[in-house]
């Protein structure tokens, strides 16, 4: 599996490039799944649900099934939060991972930044960051600078760097 990352600082757009560019290479052909990190607590399932009653009377994992779909929860119990290398394989064999977060690892970014908000870009202290999408402002980086709404080029751009 070839993973690559989209970072960024809160309300850039990451999600929304994510989406694009899940779009396009599933157009292309390719087996594509994305994990997404979350830096506070969240709920995929809601009082109510048999689901969520599991859960809250202390399984460890909880794992719903449908003829639509599963999905598997795993409540940590104050453990440690897994790494991202904790968390690849449990996915199912894909062609290209996408990540959203994570901008501590060591997988190859993009970072998604829109100058004029006060803040310098995370690329100019983040080596793992191989090209910015959006505008890189009054910053010098050595990273390429990509259009955020060229999204061909941006998958393009990761096609070549990973070899896909």
């Amino acid at each position: 599996m070839k993973v690559w990352g989209i970072i960024g600082r809160k309300d850039q757009g990451k999600t929304t490039l994510v989406v694009h560019l899940v779009e396009h290479f599933t157009a292309q052909g390719l087996r594509v799944s994305t994990i997404k990190h979350a830096h506070a607590g969240f709920e995929v399932d809601h009082e109510g649900r048999d689901s969520f009653a599991h859960r809250t009377a202390g399984a460890g994992q909880v794992l719903v099934s449908s003829p639509r779909r599963w999905a598997l929860m795993s409540e940590l119990r104050g453990a440690p939060e897994p790494e991202l290398t904790d968390l690849l394989p449990k996915l199912d064999p894909a062609d290209l991972v996408l990540v959203e977060g994570y901008k501590r690892s060591t997988h190859p970014k993009i970072e998604v930044y829109r100058g004029g908000r006060g803040e310098p870009p995370l690329a100019l202290e983040n080596p793992t960051i191989r090209a910015i999408a959006g505008d890189a402002g009054a910053h010098q980086v050595d990273q390429p600078v990509l259009s955020l709404d060229d999204v061909a080029s941006i998958a393009r751009f990761i096609t070549r760097e990973l070899d896909l």
